[in-house]
């Protein structure tokens, strides 16, 4: 009886599951990032405005939460500390903007104080954060 050899084969890498799995964690990470935003600000609750428009720039975030505090790129300051706190944070570049992040549910009134304090301290270049929303009935 006579015993056939065969010859082995040689080891081989299989590219297909390696492409598939580089997709898979392609599509992982682009998914990942889209969901990563920019935002400096502490979570408030923003009032929503039909003509609202994205600022990409560098800015300085001042935030007001629903119970009247005050921070400023989330570190608390106080109404009166404001001007001061503010100029020393746009000090390396005066264009840059004051953007406030007021909750909703704030008094109109300090939202007024905080924009009066910062045009005392000379700031020019100031925005007001909101959500895109839906025009408002009425």
């Amino acid at each position: 009886m006579r015993i056939v050899r065969r010859e082995s084969e040689k080891a081989r890498i299989e590219i297909i599951p390696m492409i598939d799995v580089i997709f898979f964690l392609l599509v992982f990470f682009m998914i990942s990032t889209l969901s990563m935003t920019v935002n400096r600000g502490l979570p408030v609750n923003l009032p929503s405005s039909a003509t609202s428009q994205k600022d990409l720039r560098e800015n300085v975030n001042l935030t007001v939460t629903q119970d009247g505090q005050m921070f400023l790129n989330k570190e608390p300051v106080t109404l009166q500390d404001i001007g001061t706190r503010v100029k020393a944070a746009l000090g390396s570049d005066p264009q840059l903007a004051v953007v406030i992040n007021a909750d909703g549910k704030v008094l109109h009134s300090t939202v007024v104080d905080v924009l009066d304090e910062l045009r005392q301290a000379g700031v020019s270049g100031l925005a007001i954060a909101v959500k895109a929303g839906k025009k408002p009935a009425g």
